[in-house]
C-alpha cells in the first residue's frame, strides 16, 4: 500500500485514525492498513502517519496483535483507550477519518473524545488505494479463487433428486472450508428452477427435480480476501430456450473478459457483454451491471456498469458476471474473477464454464 500517496492526496492531514467498530460498523480498511489476518479487533484503532503505524486495541486482542510485527498499544479500560488516542494524536489539528467506515454514533463519540481535532474525510482516497491490489493481495485473492474453483468442480457430484437449496448451499460451504477458506465471503446462493430467475435469491427450500436449472453463486474468504464465482448447471437435459440462454450468457461473458485491459472504461466492458445478449432473443433480460471490484469486501468498488464511468487500472480485480433471467422459468449467470493487466485480463477462477448436464 502507498501510504505516502494517501498523505499526498490529503496534504493538510497530519495523521489518519481508522476505527474498526462493532458488527454494524466493521471497517475493512483497518485490516488493509494493519494486514492482520486473524482476530475481530472490535473497538480497535489503526493510527497511521507517513512514517509509522500503531494498533490500539483491547486486552481481548492483545495476543493476536502481538503475534504480528506491529507497533501495538493495549488498553484495559475505556479511560486508558481515550488517553492513548489523545497521546498519539497530540499536536495534530487535521485528523483523517474514513467516514464511510463509521456509524454516526461512532463519529459523534470520536468528536467527543478528540474535541480539539478537525476530522477530515479521507475515505475516497483510501477507497482509491484499495482498488489497486498489491502483489501480496493478489496472491491472497488467487488463493481464494483456487478454493472457490475447487468447490465448484465438486458441485455436479452433489446434485441428487430431492436435495434442497439450503442443503446444497451448506455442502458448498463445507467444500470451501475443507479446502482452506476461513469462511464463505457471503451467504451462498443456491437456486433451483424458477428461483434461479432471482439474481439475489436467498433462503430457499425448494427440492431439486429433473429438468431444473441449478444456479450457485458462492465465494471463499482467505486471509480476509474474497472470491466470488457463479456457475449454472442443468439437472437433466435443458429445453432449447434454456440451452440457448446458457450459450448466449457464456458468449457474453467471453466478450466482456476479452474487453478488459488497463485504461478501459467499465462501461465499454459492460457494453461488450450486453451487446451479445441484446442481439439475441434475450434482449432486455440482462438486468444488472456486468461486474464489481473484489478484495477485502466481496463488493469492493463499482467497476463494470452501464451507469458508471470507471476506468480500469492494472492490478484491479473485478468480477465478470452476465446473466439472463426469465421469471417463473429460471435464469443463467456465469461469473469469474479477473485480474486487470496492462493488455488484458487474467481469469483466476478456474471451475469449468462450459454447459454441464448432470
Amino acid at each position: 500500500m502507498d501510504v505516502e500517496k494517501l498523505f499526498d492526496l490529503n496534504q493538510n492531514v497530519e495523521g489518519i485514525l481508522i476505527y474498526n467498530g462493532g458488527e454494524s460498523s466493521n471497517d475493512p480498511s483497518f485490516f488493509y492498513f494493519t494486514q492482520l489476518t486473524r482476530g475481530l479487533f472490535e473497538g480497535s484503532y489503526a493510527f497511521v502517519t507517513r512514517k509509522n503505524l500503531k494498533v490500539i486495541t483491547s486486552q481481548l486482542e492483545e495476543e493476536t496483535a502481538r503475534s504480528e510485527d506491529l507497533d501495538v498499544e493495549v488498553f484495559s479500560s475505556g479511560k486508558e483507550r481515550d488517553q492513548l488516542l489523545k497521546e498519539f494524536t497530540k499536536g495534530i489539528t487535521f485528523l483523517g477519518i474514513n467516514f464511510s467506515g463509521l456509524s454516526h454514533t461512532d463519529y459523534l463519540s470520536l468528536k467527543d473524545k478528540l474535541p480539539d481535532k478537525e476530522l477530515v474525510d479521507v475515505g475516497e482516497s483510501i477507497a482509491s488505494l484499495r482498488q489497486i491490489k498489491s502483489e501480496r493481495e493478489i496472491t491472497k485473492l488467487k488463493e481464494a479463487a483456487r478454493i472457490v474453483s475447487k468447490a465448484g468442480e465438486e458441485i455436479p457430484g452433489m446434485l441428487k433428486e430431492g436435495l434442497t437449496e439450503g442443503e446444497l448451499a451448506a455442502r458448498v460451504n463445507y467444500e470451501m472450508m475443507k479446502n482452506g477458506a476461513s469462511s464463505p465471503s457471503f451467504d451462498t446462493i443456491a437456486a433451483f428452477g424458477p428461483d434461479a430467475a432471482e439474481p439475489h435469491f436467498s433462503g430457499g427450500n425448494r427440492k431439486l427435480k429433473r429438468g431444473d436449472v441449478v444456479l450457485v453463486d458462492f465465494g471463499a474468504k482467505y486471509e480476509r480476501y474474497c472470491s466470488d464465482m457463479t456457475r449454472t448447471y442443468f439437472f437433466g437435459k435443458p429445453d432449447k430456450e434454456m440451452h440457448d440462454m446458457y450459450e448466449t450468457v457464456l458468449e457474453a461473458q467471453s466478450a466482456g473478459i476479452k474487453a478488459i485491459k488497463s485504461g478501459q472504461n467499465g462501461k465499454v466492458v459492460d457494453g461488450a457483454s450486453r451487446k451479445v445478449i441484446d442481439s439475441s432473443k434475450f434482449k432486455g433480460k440482462f438486468i444488472h451491471g456486468l461486474g464489481h471490484g473484489i478484495g477485502l469486501n466481496v463488493h469492493d468498488h463499482p467497476a463494470l456498469s452501464p451507469l458508471t464511468d470507471f476506468y480500469l487500472r492494472e492490478n484491479m480485480v473485478v468480477t465478470v458476471e452476465p446473466g439472463v433471467y426469465i421469471p417463473k422459468k429460471g435464469g443463467v449467470r456465469i461469473e469469474d474473477d479477473v485480474v486487470v493487466t496492462k493488455n488484458g485480463g487474467q481469469v483466476i477462477t478456474s471451475a469449468p464454464r462450459e454447459l454441464q448436464i448432470v
